[in-house]
């Protein structure tokens, strides 16, 4: 059984490289369950998810730094680099290169991913994008 769920895991970035959202049949179960705020439940609503996300970053390209598999638990931890020249949530494209980190754990049953938690560094992200500014340490803890 690790094998089978490393290879979804393996799938995964397969589909991310290749850039290739009708992949996730491959992976994903028809009622996956997202607790992502980005993306709806469905594997319809994650191919549609990763159709606008390699259209806003064409030239993406991921990696899986570590990978956990427990029981019927996949854990993987990613990160993804690309540039924005498309739209990204109503973000016109800004010609920036971004770095993203995910961490994902997915539920494994019957040989596919059935639900999905992950925690994503949006907020570095959207500094990236210019967006958001970025963060001044140096004036924490002053006061005015």
């Amino acid at each position: 059984m690790p094998d089978d769920h490393r290879q979804l895991a393996e799938a995964y970035l397969a589909m991310l490289n290749q850039h290739d959202p009708n992949a996730v049949d491959r992976f994903v179960a028809v009622d996956y369950i997202n607790h992502n705020p980005f993306v709806p439940d469905g594997r319809e609503a994650n191919r549609a998810f990763w159709a606008g996300f390699f259209a806003a970053f064409p030239d993406l390209q991921a990696a899986m730094e570590d990978l956990v598999v427990a029981g019927d638990r996949v854990v993987g931890r990613f990160v993804y680099r690309g540039t924005h020249t498309g739209p990204f949530f109503g973000i016109a494209p800004t010609g920036r290169p971004i770095e993203m980190r995910s961490i994902d754990i997915w539920r494994v049953r019957e040989g596919e991913f059935v639900e999905h938690w992950d925690e994503l560094n949006m907020l570095e992200v959207m500094q990236q994008l210019g967006v958001i500014p970025p963060l001044d340490l140096g004036a924490q803890g002053q006061s005015s």
